[in-house]
């Protein structure tokens, strides 16, 4: 091998070492900036998604006396903000109405029959005039009572039966923007019901199944105002289905379960106005949000009693400033949460 060969071989040899040397060196510094992007996004991005909604306050207690609960069920937000609670068991066949920020303002009702009476107040929905409707299962007389914000009766409808219009258990109420009002009815009907916000039938949808558009106990209702949609939360399914404002299936979400977007009995679902829901997941201790599809964001909550822990959270609304209340059946509260970025 002549002088000028070993030379070159030399130069080959010393630029493949240099090429390997600079290869392993970003190899090297690729591995630490992944390693680096990886516990950042799990250091930083997780507890953003658990603080996405931070405790704000709370008020009740177990107790007779206003501004105490026996039970808890249903909630509703006025344009005012104001809150509405119904109670049930024993004498307190109620509501209850306070400020955004738990200060008590008025009650009304009674454990009884007919106008401004209650056998078990569930489900309560606020109009855009912050009329409040109510409705009463087990009532044999007056399924649905409409009142003013501060609780006068203003008319009343349905009764206890299978043919149009009639009920078997009431459970969840809800009013579109142009004031119709969405009943869901569970036992031997299963379904929903649209009336004229003085109670003229319009149309029924649903049947016993578990089908598309069928429903086993059909509980809480929430309407997107914005959209004309209606989502119903099919509880005996442990299921979200999506209907249009003329009963039209949409899409479908939910199975039984502990993972996201899996449910355990759910009582409550609340829409805001983005079009978000909001799903009282009553046996996991939970409150679960989706998108307007049923793409999971995030949740609320967990097991207890502590503030932002539930114990079978029956309810959930959401206000016009994006604030979630949420009706802590188990520890006889209200909770309420706001958003990190408001």
């Amino acid at each position: 091998m002549s002088k000028d060969d070993y030379s070159r071989n030399t130069d080959r040899l010393i630029q493949i070492r240099y090429n390997r040397h600079i290869l392993r060196t970003f190899s090297l510094i690729g591995f630490v900036f992944v390693f680096f992007v990886v516990c950042l996004n799990t250091y930083f991005s997780v507890p953003v998604l658990a603080q996405e909604y931070i405790f704000e306050t709370k008020w009740g207690s177990f107790g007779t006396s206003y501004g105490s609960f026996s039970q808890p069920q249903g909630l509703a937000v006025d344009s005012q903000g104001n809150v509405y609670v119904t109670d049930f068991t024993g004498l307190a066949n109620q509501v209850q109405k306070f400020t955004g920020d738990g200060v008590f303002l008025t009650a009304w009702g009674f454990l009884g029959f007919g106008e401004g009476f209650f056998t078990n107040p569930g489900g309560i929905a606020a109009d855009l005039s912050s009329n409040v409707y109510v409705a009463d299962f087990g009532s044999p007389e007056i399924a649905i009572q409409k009142f003013t914000s501060d609780g006068t009766f203003i008319t009343g409808w349905g009764s206890l039966g299978l043919g149009q219009g009639q009920f078997i258990n009431p459970a969840g109420v809800a009013v579109d923007s142009q004031g119709n009002v969405y009943v869901t009815d569970f036992g031997e009907n299963n379904d929903v019901k649209k009336f004229t916000s003085d109670g003229n039938f319009i149309m029924e949808w649903g049947s016993p199944g578990t089908g598309d558009g069928q429903f086993v106990e059909p509980g809480s209702v929430g309407i997107d105002r914005s959209n004309g949609y209606v989502f119903v939360l099919d509880q005996g399914n442990n299921r979200v289905q999506k209907f249009d404002t003329n009963g039209n299936f949409i899409l479908k979400w939910g199975s039984p379960g502990t993972g996201d977007g899996q449910f355990s009995s759910p009582e409550g679902i609340a829409v805001d106005t983005q079009g978000n829901v909001y799903v009282a997941d009553t046996g996991n201790d939970r409150v679960q949000k989706f998108d307007t599809n049923g793409n999971f964001i995030t949740k609320l909550g967990s097991p207890g009693n502590a503030d932002g822990q539930f114990i079978r959270p029956s309810s959930v609304e959401v206000g016009f400033n994006g604030n979630v209340y949420v009706a802590d059946s188990g520890n006889a509260r209200i909770q309420v949460f706001t958003p990190v970025n408001q």
